[in-house]
C-alpha cells in the first residue's frame, strides 16, 4: 500500500485529536511458540494501519501541531550481528525514508524521549488494557512528570480510548483497501477450487488444508485465520481446526478459510460432498442455505440496518426448516421463540478487515448501524445438525452446511467480492474431485 495511504489517516486521526493531544500506538510483542522458537509475527492491526511498518519493538507517537515533526518512531537499531542471525531491519533512517516518520529515534530511547513529548499535552489517546506492560510503563511516565510539578512540568489529565475515534476510521474502507481485500479474496477463492478439485474420500481433512496452503502461499499470501476443514460430523463444529480426520465417501466437507494480502483478511466458506454427489438431504439442507444467503446479501445494501441482513436469514431458514419438517409450528412464532437457533446458533455476519473479526461498533446510540458505503462485512447462514439430534430423522444428521461470501457495501448497493466462487450446487459437484 502506498504511503500517502497512511500519511492520509493519520492527518485524519490528528484533525479529530486536536492540538492539544498526543496518539501513542505499541507494536504487537513477540510471542513464544515454544523455548525459543517464536510465532510467525503479525504487526498490531492499528498500528499497521497508522504506519504500514511490520516490525516489533515500535512504537508510534502522533503529535498534532508540533514543529519539529508530528510523527514519531521509536523502533529497533541498525544492528549487522543482529540482522545476520534474525533479518534485516529498517532503522531509525529507514523509518524516515521508506515509512514517512518524521522523526525516528532508537527504542532504547523512549524512556528518555517519550516523558518529554508528553509533557505540556493535556490528553493522551491511547488503547488501556490491550498491553499491560505497555500501560505500566506509561504510567510510569505520567507519574515521573506529575512528581516535577513543582518544577513546573504538566501532566496530562486525561486519557481518551484511541479505539474510539480509529476504528470508526478503520469501518469504512478506502479504494486502496478495497483493493487489497479483492486481492485477498482471490487468493482465497483460488485456495478453494484447488480443495474442491483435489478433494476424494479416503484423504485425510490435513490433506485438503495443505492445498489450501499451497495456493496462499502461491499468491504470496498468508492464511488470515486457522482454516477450518470439517468433514463428516466435523462440519456440525462452528470453529473445529483439528483438521485431522479421515474423509468418508457419502459426507459433507465444510471449509472456512481466507486469505490475508498486505493485511487485509478475506473469509470464505464453501460446503461440498466429499464424493462430489450431494445426497437428497444434504441438497435440500444446501439449497435452503444458499436460498438464505442471497436473501441476506439482498438487504447488504446502503440505508438499512446491520441486523437486516441476519433477519432475512432468519426467516428463510425457519420458513425452509418448517418445509422440511425440522421444525415444527408457525414460522413468525418460531422466530419470535428463536427456534430456529437449535440449528442455526451464530449471527449472519462480522465486519471485516484487517482483522477478520474487524472493529467497529454493530449498534449506534441502541440502535443498529445503518449500512454505509465502504463497508465490508461477512454474509454466512449455515444449518448444523449433529448425529444423535432428538427428535431428527437420520437422513439429516452429519449435514454441516455454511456458505460465506465477503461483500462490499456501495452506493448503488453491495459488490460481492469474493463472488468468482461458484455456490451454485450443479457446479460444485462438477468441481469436486476434477484435478483426480
Amino acid at each position: 500500500m502506498q504511503s500517502k495511504e497512511y500519511v492520509k489517516r493519520r492527518k485524519t486521526l490528528m484533525r479529530m485529536m486536536g492540538n492539544d493531544a498526543i496518539a501513542i500506538l505499541p507494536s504487537a510483542p513477540v510471542r513464544i511458540r515454544n523455548r525459543d522458537v517464536d510465532y510467525p509475527y503479525r504487526q498490531d492491526s492499528d498500528f499497521l494501519y497508522l504506519t504500514g511498518f511490520e516490525e516489533p519493538e515500535s512504537v508510534a507517537v502522533l503529535i498534532p501541531g508540533r514543529k519539529h515533526g508530528q510523527y514519531i518512531l521509536f523502533c529497533r537499531e541498525k544492528d549487522p550481528e543482529q540482522e545476520t542471525w534474525h533479518g534485516r531491519r529498517t532503522g531509525q533512517e529507514g523509518a524516515i525514508e521508506t515509512y514517512g516518520a518524521d522523526d525516528a529515534f532508537p527504542i532504547t530511547d523512549i524512556d528518555d524521549i517519550l516523558p518529554g513529548l508528553l509533557e505540556e499535552r493535556d490528553r493522551v489517546f491511547y488503547s488501556m488494557g490491550r498491553d499491560p506492560e505497555f500501560d505500566h510503563q506509561l504510567m510510569s511516565w505520567v507519574n515521573s512528570i506529575r512528581e516535577r510539578a513543582r518544577a513546573g512540568s504538566q501532566a496530562p489529565h486525561e486519557f481518551v480510548s484511541l479505539e474510539y475515534p480509529l476504528h470508526d476510521m478503520r469501518l469504512y474502507k478506502s479504494r486502496a483497501e478495497v483493493s487489497a481485500m479483492r486481492k485477498a479474496a482471490k487468493a482465497a477463492i483460488s485456495a478453494h477450487q484447488r480443495a474442491m478439485m483435489y478433494c476424494e474420500p479416503g484423504i485425510n481433512e490435513h490433506h485438503i488444508e495443505a492445498e489450501l496452503m499451497y495456493e496462499f502461499h502461491l499468491a504470496g499470501t498468508v492464511p488470515s485465520y486457522t482454516p477450518i476443514v470439517g468433514g463428516g460430523d466435523n462440519s456440525c463444529i462452528l470453529h473445529y481446526t483439528d483438521n485431522n480426520q479421515l474423509l468418508e465417501d457419502g459426507d459433507l466437507l465444510l471449509i472456512d478459510a481466507g486469505a490475508e494480502h498486505d493485511g487485509y483478511a478475506s473469509d470464505i466458506t464453501r460446503t461440498f460432498p466429499v464424493n462430489g454427489r450431494f445426497k437428497p438431504a444434504q441438497r435440500d439442507i444446501y439449497e435452503l442455505v444458499l436460498a438464505a444467503q442471497e436473501a441476506a446479501i439482498k438487504k447488504a445494501i446502503p440505508g438499512n440496518h446491520w441486523n437486516d441482513p441476519h433477519d432475512a436469514a432468519v426467516k428463510v431458514l425457519t420458513k425452509g426448516l418448517v418445509r422440511l419438517g425440522l421444525l415444527k409450528g408457525r414460522p413468525a412464532q418460531l422466530i419470535r421463540d428463536e427456534a430456529y437457533k437449535r440449528f442455526y446458533m451464530h449471527r449472519t455476519g462480522h465486519w471485516l478487515g484487517l482483522d477478520v473479526h474487524d472493529v467497529g461498533d454493530y449498534r449506534v446510540d441502541e440502535e443498529w448501524r445503518l449500512l454505509e458505503p465502504g463497508m465490508v462485512m461477512t454474509v454466512e447462514p449455515g444449518i448444523y445438525i449433529p448425529a444423535g439430534s432428538k427428535g431428527v430423522a437420520r437422513r439429516w444428521w452429519n449435514i454441516g452446511v455454511r456458505i460465506e461470501d465477503d461483500v462490499l457495501i456501495t452506493r448503488d448497493g453491495n459488490e460481492v467480492l469474493s463472488r468468482g466462487l461458484t455456490r451454485d450446487p450443479d457446479e460444485i459437484e462438477g468441481l469436486v474431485g476434477s484435478a483426480l
